[in-house]
């Protein structure tokens, strides 16, 4: 369960797209900013921080600094669980009819997809967001915004 957790986070992230007009209505956009920013910039300033404290306090603060440094560790990784439980959960219902919505009108403009679910998780909807700002011009994007 825990992995999977952490691969549906990883699959999460890859697919919503990150457009400035979601951020201020999705969390997504900022948890997503976050975990890749953890990913690139915790192991090392874990390492730096439990060097620098056995260093600086003795080797008797090891176990403080180990701690210290498996939470740095941890930081992407509760991201990731934050994104991959999110993945799965189902539309409130004033998201879901806009997710109709334009499930909708993307079919009108030609698009190739799938029937749209009864019950959509958050993952549906990134994956159609992403077919959107992917596919469609700006201008037909923008009015959804």
């Amino acid at each position: 369960m825990f992995t999977s957790m952490v691969k549906d986070g990883q699959q999460y992230m890859q697919t919503w797209p990150m457009q400035h007009q979601l951020y201020g209505v999705f969390p997504e956009c900022r948890v997503i900013a976050a975990t890749k920013f953890s990913i690139k910039v915790m192991p090392a300033l874990a390492v730096l921080t439990v060097t620098a404290l056995v260093n600086l306090q003795g080797i008797e603060r090891l176990p403080q600094a180990l701690a210290i440094g498996i939470f740095f560790l941890s930081l992407p990784l509760q991201g990731m669980l934050w994104l991959g439980h999110r993945s799965q959960q189902l539309l409130p219902p004033s998201l879901k009819s806009w997710y109709l919505d334009i499930h909708h009108k993307m079919q009108m403009q030609g698009c190739a997809l799938q029937s749209p679910k009864a019950k959509p998780e958050y993952k549906e909807l990134a994956r159609l967001l992403k077919t959107a700002f992917d596919e469609l011009d700006k201008a037909f994007t923008k009015r959804w915004f």
